[in-house]
């Protein structure tokens, strides 16, 4: 059975970070997006980001250099991730039980980043679990662990509660909803127990990534441990073939589509937008008139503008 759980633990690995490097090469390669143009843009420098200010704005901008300010864009980055703040101005009812369930990820993320961190050591020749290691790869672990799962499995409840009782939410609830919380409540269950009955201190746990990381496919027998990598492993492959992607694809939500103010001046999205106006349009309403035009001729065309006169005709 290790051996089994070893060879699934790769492919997840595998089919993650293929997953994830295929669906940012997909975005990447998507044709040029309509902006937005909503402001506030995050990173607009000079205070303009306080009310909605553009570089725009300036007198022969095009000739100016770009100031873009980092520090405005982490004050708006670093709220949203880390509690949601979108979600608690827009939608306070959710965010009680939807920022149970990410806070729980969020804190199980910290936990496997100190189980890895704790590996590294232990595969290095230096036991994790003696002097000053082993407040930062045993203790914290031990307290970080069980409240990331216990958190986790009680966001879910409440999600999986509220989408089944909220009419709002229920109409827009497809059967992946309810499987991927499902899914997330077993996983989190399973290493809730493992926990309480085998690895309390997750020794067991670190050693196998331990072993992962050096391809010492050392064996084991406990039968609920191998449910909780199996299943674990399962998840962290499954994740970033669903729509739960967005835990990174965001990322592009934010700085190329919500935030993409790039200026053409200098030409750099010329061939990009060149391939958008050459596709066909085959819309025929009277405000565009694009039957058999590509997007070049019907933004070029006005199809209110008086039709030309016909020239005299002529006596011979």
């Amino acid at each position: 059975m290790s051996t089994i759980v070893y060879v699934v633990a790769y492919v997840a690995l595998l089919v993650f970070i293929g997953a994830v490097a295929r669906r940012a090469i997909k975005y990447l390669n998507n044709p040029v997006h309509l902006r937005w143009e909503l402001y506030p843009v995050a990173h607009e420098g000079k205070g303009r980001d306080v009310y909605g200010g553009s570089y725009l704005e300036d007198v022969d901008w095009w000739k100016k250099p770009r100031e873009v300010s980092m520090v405005n864009e982490l004050k708006v980055m670093v709220p949203e991730i880390l509690f949601l703040k979108a979600v608690w101005e827009h939608n306070r009812p959710l965010w009680y039980s939807t920022y149970a369930f990410h806070l729980g990820l969020y804190l199980a993320s910290a936990f496997i980043a100190l189980m890895i961190g704790g590996a590294i050591a232990q595969a290095a020749g230096a036991p994790p679990d003696a002097g000053a290691l082993a407040i930062l790869f045993v203790t914290i672990p031990s307290i970080l662990g069980p409240v990331a799962f216990s958190l986790t499995i009680l966001g879910s409840l409440l999600l999986l509660h509220r989408r089944l009782t909220n009419e709002a939410m229920r109409i827009y609830s497809s059967p992946g909803h309810f499987f991927n919380l499902a899914l997330f409540i077993i996983a989190m269950g399973l290493a809730l127990a493992s926990w309480q009955t085998h690895d309390p201190t997750f020794s067991h746990l670190r050693g196998f990534l331990a072993n992962l990381m050096t391809f010492q496919l050392a064996a084991f027998d406990n039968p609920l441990f191998a449910a909780q990598l199996l299943v674990a492993f399962g998840l962290l492959a499954y994740i970033p073939l669903t729509h739960m992607a967005h835990f990174f694809m965001k990322y592009f939500l934010y700085h190329d589509i919500r935030w993409g103010d790039e200026s053409n001046a200098q030409g750099a999205y010329s061939a990009r937008i060149a391939t958008v106006l050459s596709y066909p349009v085959a819309w025929s309403a009277a405000h565009v008139k694009g039957t058999g035009k590509n997007w070049a001729e019907v933004a070029t065309f006005n199809p209110t503008a008086e039709p030309a006169a016909k020239p005299a005709a002529t006596k011979e």
